[in-house]
């Protein structure tokens, strides 16, 4: 899988209550999440984020709860994937379990600078900013993972493969 979008750069530790304001927990709606995401930390966000842009970010993106509502949100706004120098523990599970395909790498959110085109093969783990012609590595996921996202989250996966016996 290729995605490609436009780079969001944002700061070490942003925690779930910066992804997502708690006063916005009423609802799982990904698309009500989406009319939300990040506007604590970036009001402007929602305005200039297109369909398919992409979250850069430093260490430990997604620290704080363990609310399955900060990757809804991501999602339902309309970015691709995140990337980042590291993942709080519980963020990454609950990225995968919704479907918000993350990598993690420790040289490019240095040097991709917002706004950058960034192009990601997924499947090989390969970042490419195509601003600046340079290319790094994230460790891909395993195979089983990839579907889990390319199949939108745990448990559309686990219907498909139900649907499939």
């Amino acid at each position: 899988m290729i995605l490609n979008g436009k780079a969001w750069k944002f700061k070490d530790n942003v925690n779930t209550d910066e992804i997502i304001a708690a006063k916005y927990l009423d609802t799982t709606d990904p698309l009500d999440l989406g009319r939300h995401c990040m506007e604590t930390i970036s009001p402007d966000f929602l305005k200039k984020a297109q369909k398919g842009d992409i979250i850069v970010a430093g260490n430990n993106f997604g620290c704080g709860s363990s609310r399955e509502h900060a990757p809804i949100s991501i999602k339902g706004c309309g970015v691709s994937c995140v990337i980042a120098k590291s993942f709080a523990r519980i963020f990454f599970r609950n990225s995968i379990n919704t479907g918000l395909p993350i990598l993690e790498s420790k040289d490019a959110p240095d040097s991709i600078s917002e706004g950058d085109e960034i192009e990601i093969d997924l499947e090989k783990g390969r970042i490419k900013n195509l601003t600046k012609n340079t290319v790094y590595s994230s460790q891909p996921f395993p195979k089983f993972m990839q579907d889990i996202v390319k199949e939108g989250g745990w448990l559309s996966y686990l219907k498909s493969n139900e649907n499939k016996k």
